[in-house]
């Protein structure tokens, strides 16, 4: 009886933890669906009123914008991948992968983009290494790259679908099962939908997938659908590599329960200002008071009775609103784009120096964002190039375009040091070759090599 079902020890509670964070993340109604678990019930209110303050719940969700201006800002340029050495096939190999990395037209940048985005909210994201499966033995490398057994591509897992894993002393994967749930109509005279499991196992050198099939009447047991070496084997090594952000750089487990404390405030103070609005009626009486108060009635009041309303003075809606402008100061502030909050201390606009020195801080913080995206990306590249034995080598760059400075800064300052004249072929290589591929940061990965074999060809000449 096989355990590829069962789940790491950690994935119960981070699933709870993962959720709560997509919630805060996407708001709209996939917040508003769950609003229950996160809007707090006050102690002995009427069930009737919390249901009504449920059905009223809103959200500014503020942490969702910062994380996709992060992601925004860091992948506004696409990195520059540069390759040395490798066949003419293997640079047509990669050209090809970078423009379409996952065989469904995704360009390198754009995935990568997406599970950066991922790492923000979970603080991690998976991909997956996979070749076609061959249905023949091909016999040398020319019928592969024919039979089309050498196109690597890449799959996207969320921090959910890896349910169990093992790492050695040195953190790399000694293996790892992901699943994957799908729900599907078998045919269009088949109203039933069928839920589909499916769990693969990978270590250093073998695979297995397992399926089971579960519909209205029952579900079949787990079965072995596959099994066999993988890509990989010849290294030694899991096929998935893993795009973690540091804890203090996991922008929703800094800034969640803010955004939290933020929500309940919010729809305190609205729910308060909407009761507001609907004043209570006060008498003032002696006598026993047994009249019907509302709009088609009137009272009758004797001659020591009094008639009033009651209505807040406002001071309690001032130190709330103060209250829900310092937490959304704070959110930014931890997910440090205090400049970005509108306000600064004390509720006074900052100056223009004053933004550009705490601007400093989140340029620092992009650029570590963009020295971990940088890095997987070359681990990516480079474990594909092994498993395919292609003698190449990879240089990944960019990142580190944050809008500070426009292009026409950078062309301005590379032009005052090429004018220094300092005598080095490399040098002005390596600087027409930077400022190209920024220039050229969209277009396609067999155009960006064609413009550096000539730079490179023009500066050795």
């Amino acid at each position: 009886m096989t355990q590829i079902d069962r789940e790491h020890p950690s994935l119960k509670h981070n699933l709870r933890i993962w959720r709560m964070y997509r919630d805060l993340y996407a708001g709209g109604y996939e917040f508003k669906a769950r609003a229950g678990e996160y809007l707090m019930q006050r102690q002995k209110e009427a069930h009737d009123v919390y249901f009504e303050r449920l059905n009223r719940v809103f959200y500014e969700n503020y942490i969702g914008s910062i994380v996709d201006w992060y992601s925004a800002t860091l992948f506004r340029r696409e990195p520059s991948v540069q390759f040395d050495g490798g066949s003419e096939s293997s640079l047509a190999f990669f050209s090809e992968f970078i423009d379409d990395c996952d065989r469904r037209g995704t360009k390198l940048s754009a995935f990568f983009r997406r599970c950066f985005t991922e790492a923000l909210i979970t603080g991690q994201s998976h991909m997956l290494i996979d070749f076609p499966r061959p249905e023949i033995t091909a016999r040398n490398r020319a019928e592969e790259d024919d039979a089309g057994l050498s196109r690597a591509f890449l799959v996207r897992y969320s921090a959910e679908d890896l349910i169990n894993w093992s790492c050695d002393e040195r953190g790399d994967y000694d293996w790892v099962v992901l699943r994957t749930i799908l729900e599907r109509q078998p045919s269009v005279d088949t109203p039933e939908i069928v839920k589909e499991t499916i769990w693969t196992y990978y270590d250093r050198t073998d695979f297995r997938q397992y399926r089971r099939v579960q519909q209205t009447d029952g579900q079949t047991s787990i079965q072995l659908v596959c099994q066999g070496p993988h890509a990989m084997a010849n290294q030694k090594r899991v096929p998935l590599v893993t795009l973690r952000v540091g804890d203090g750089l996991w922008l929703l487990n800094k800034a969640a329960h803010l955004q939290l404390e933020h929500f309940n405030k919010s729809n305190a103070l609205g729910w308060a200002i909407t009761m507001g609005l609907f004043a209570m009626p006060v008498i003032y009486s002696d006598r026993e008071w047994n009249q019907i108060v509302g709009e088609s009635y009137y009272i009758q009041l004797g001659p020591g009775d009094k008639f009033g309303w009651t209505e807040p003075d406002g001071k309690v809606y001032q130190i709330a609103a103060s209250n829900l402008e310092s937490l959304k100061e704070e959110i930014y502030r931890v997910c440090y784009l205090s400049q970005a909050s509108g306000e600064g201390a004390n509720g006074h606009a900052q100056s223009a120096i004053s933004k550009q020195i705490e601007f400093t801080v989140t340029q620092e913080v992009l650029r570590a964002f963009g020295a971990t995206v940088k890095e997987q990306i070359t681990k990516v590249l480079s474990f594909i190039a092994q498993a395919r034995q292609d003698e190449v080598e990879i240089y990944v760059a960019g990142l580190d375009e944050l809008d500070i400075t426009d292009f026409g800064t950078e062309l301005s300052q590379a032009v005052q040091l090429l004018q220094l004249d300092i005598g080095s072929p490399l040098l002005k290589q390596q600087i027409y070759q930077r400022l190209a591929m920024k220039y050229l940061s969209d277009a396609r990965q067999d155009t960006k090599d064609r413009i550096a074999r000539e730079i490179e060809a023009h500066t050795q000449s």
